[in-house]
């Protein structure tokens, strides 16, 4: 979650008593109406009680410049597309949509701290098709853990503000399962539309 340095507020919950005071004066960028970005702002938005305008784009990058100029004043953005402009001191960040801190951020609080329970990530996986060999599954699924375990490669993630995780194909298939569960929920409750 960032804002533009215009906006006066270094904290969520200054945030949220800010837009609580101007209802329907914030304008909020968004990646698009069911992207993950997006759909992390109207997650923020019903949580938090706040009312926001979402104003849409067709991803982050078309996003940035009117965020940076002051046009919209907030955006639920991907920590590897944020990271110059924020390292760059033209946006200000106030919290990570992650669990926890993110070591590429770590002075930056998780949401969570101020809107319990509020969690959202995005990640990327390896998938085969469903008649992939077993045999050929569990090759891939080593050599995945096996370079996700790898410290320098490990380290490269983590400077993009990635955190690899590995595991087993089972793992995995249920994690995608609970991640499109939840997701489900929020585009239900929000009304979310694709363009």
């Amino acid at each position: 979650m960032e804002v533009h340095p215009s906006v006066p507020t270094h904290t969520v919950s200054e945030f949220i008593a800010y837009a609580r005071a101007n209802p329907g004066k914030i304008n909020m960028a968004s990646a698009g109406p069911a992207s993950a970005p997006g759909l992390y702002g109207e997650l923020f938005k019903k949580m938090a009680g706040v009312d926001l305008v979402t104003v849409n784009y067709r991803g982050s990058n078309p996003a940035l410049p009117d965020l940076i100029a002051g046009r919209v004043q907030v955006m639920f953005d991907v920590v590897i597309t944020a990271l110059a402009p924020i390292r760059a001191g033209q946006l200000r960040p106030l919290g990570v949509t992650t669990a926890t801190r993110l070591d590429v951020l770590p002075d930056v609080p998780p949401i969570a701290d101020f809107v319990p329970g509020y969690e959202a990530s995005t990640w990327a996986g390896l998938g085969a098709p469903h008649n992939t060999p077993r045999e050929i599954i569990e090759v891939l699924n080593r050599e995945v853990n096996a370079a996700l375990a790898d410290p320098g490669f490990k380290a490269q993630l983590v400077n993009q503000g990635a955190e690899p995780f590995g595991g087993s194909p089972a793992e995995f298939a249920k994690f995608i399962a609970a991640y499109t569960e939840k997701w489900a929920k929020v585009i239900r409750a929000t009304g979310t539309k694709a363009e």
